[in-house]
């Protein structure tokens, strides 16, 4: 498994950061260059090598402005963002290749064409990339990458912090950073200068990583919801200030970015009418992004504290977690109202499917993923499609009132090892099964008991849950 460890400098002087930031100006350039000429595409099944032997031959490498190893990083970095990129795109492409085509074959062929990117040849494959996968530009302009074999990195005094010494402009010439840290790192680097930090990213490999906790020895269900991280089968909510901290957040971004458009468009106005100097005093004074900045960094660091809490919590109870796949984009929000669609923007389902995986490996816990269509729309003491009403769930025949994500959470532990819903299965299809399901039993399951009075004694409302 591999870990991003950040260290942060301490006490970086004007001087050194003005070295950094030019270099990483420019090689913004070449990042930007490598979008723009292999983005689309013209850059399939190109390497970095390729380009890089290329730009040396014809002579554009010397108008980088930099020594060859920065700019070669960089291409590498770039050509490997592309591809993430271009890998992503594949996912949906995928799925239309297994609707479109009838046979085995014709599947086959398309998926291989996909793996060894020959389906530009394709029309029809052609024409899906070209629809998910759009064009790139780059913004970045603020990173360096450095190689393992050009940095070194020393102690002052024993015991004492590091200094990471990096190559600069200059040939054989360095500029030494100070960290905040006893340990050294290690591997490629990657510099992200912000507000005047220098942010050195690494990775370590930790294959044998554990946490003295041990996990449980239950089995759970969890789904995710938006007031907390998690409910569990057991109906306990983990997490329960998440909702909070994201409509809190979602709601100071609203009225703070209503005030910068009134302060942006005087900043216009002067511009237009030809007051330069007043333009430039308001976007210098009234529109910066440092105290913005700040902001986002603590209200993502609390939400990641809350979201491992509550992972850590349910794998203090779990040997093996069930949970919904959460690489699934959301369903269309257009019938919500304006605030209700901002707030679920901030939805943070990356940050949670990163606990499960990450917590689960380290504690020794085993996570599954299964399909979540209609999770939390099924009754799971009648086994049959419910009446939704907020975060209640009405059973239609037994009458039992189910808190929704505690329903789902149950109907995810049972779905688990379930081989007519697979993880793949479309939702329409997986409403169709349990259609069937329900009709099979009502034609031979005869109703012992056909009064409410009956059911509610053996699933009694509970409100709280």
């Amino acid at each position: 498994m591999k870990l991003t460890r950040i260290a942060y400098s301490k006490n970086l002087n004007a001087g050194k950061r003005g070295q950094l930031e030019e270099q990483a100006k420019l090689l913004g350039r070449v990042r930007s260059l490598v979008w723009q000429r292999y983005g689309s595409v013209a850059g399939v099944r190109v390497s970095d090598r390729a380009t890089r032997d290329e730009w040396m031959a014809d002579g554009t490498a010397d108008t980088f402005g930099v020594l060859a190893n920065a700019w070669k990083e960089t291409v590498r970095d770039a050509v490997a963002d592309i591809k993430a990129n271009r890998e992503a795109a594949k996912v949906p492409v995928r799925k239309a290749i297994h609707r479109h085509y009838k046979t085995d074959e014709e599947r086959k062929a398309a998926y291989v064409a996909l793996k060894r990117d020959t389906w530009a040849d394709d029309p029809f494959l052609r024409r899906l990339m070209r629809k998910h996968w759009k064009r790139g530009r780059n913004h970045t302009n603020n990173q360096i990458v450095v190689r393992s074999d050009q940095y070194r990195t020393y102690h002052l005094a024993e015991g004492g912090n590091v200094w990471l010494a990096v190559p600069s402009l200059i040939r054989r010439k360095t500029v030494t950073i100070p960290l905040n840290t006893t340990v050294a790192p290690c591997g490629t680097l990657r510099i992200i200068l912000r507000e005047g930090l220098a942010e050195v990213h690494y990775a370590v490999d930790a294959p044998d990583l554990r946490e003295s906790r041990p996990c449980g020895d239950a089995k759970l269900g969890v789904d995710k919801g938006y007031t907390e991280v998690l409910t569990d089968s057991d109906g306990n909510h983990h997490g329960r200030n998440l909702g909070g901290l994201l409509r809190t957040e979602s709601d100071y971004l609203k009225a703070t970015n209503a005030r910068r458009a009134k302060i942006r468009s005087m900043a216009e106005k002067a511009h237009k009418a030809g007051d330069a100097a007043k333009a430039d005093r308001i976007k210098a004074n009234n529109l910066g992004m440092v105290k913005r900045n700040r902001r986002r960094a603590r209200f993502e660091s609390r939400v990641r504290t809350t979201t491992f809490t509550a992972v850590h919590a349910v794998v203090d109870k779990a040997a093996q977690v069930v949970a919904e796949d959460l690489t699934r984009p959301f369903v269309s929000r257009k019938k919500l109202r304006k605030n209700t669609n901002r707030r679920l923007a901030a939805w943070t389902k990356g940050v949670t499917a990163e606990a499960l995986t990450s917590v689960s490996e380290r504690r020794g816990s085993a996570l599954s993923l299964v399909n979540a269509a209609y999770t939390s729309q099924v009754a799971p003491c009648c086994r049959i499609l419910g009446k939704r009403q907020r975060d209640r769930l009405h059973c239609t025949q037994c009458g039992v009132v189910w808190q929704a994500d505690h329903a789902a959470a149950v109907n995810i532990l049972k779905r688990d090892g379930d081989s007519g819903i697979t993880l793949w299965t479309r939702h329409d299809r997986v409403k169709e099964l349990l259609q069937e399901r329900i009709d099979r039993r009502r034609t031979r399951l005869p109703v012992q008991d056909s009064s409410p009075r009956g059911r509610r004694a053996k699933y009694p409302i509970n409100a709280q849950q």
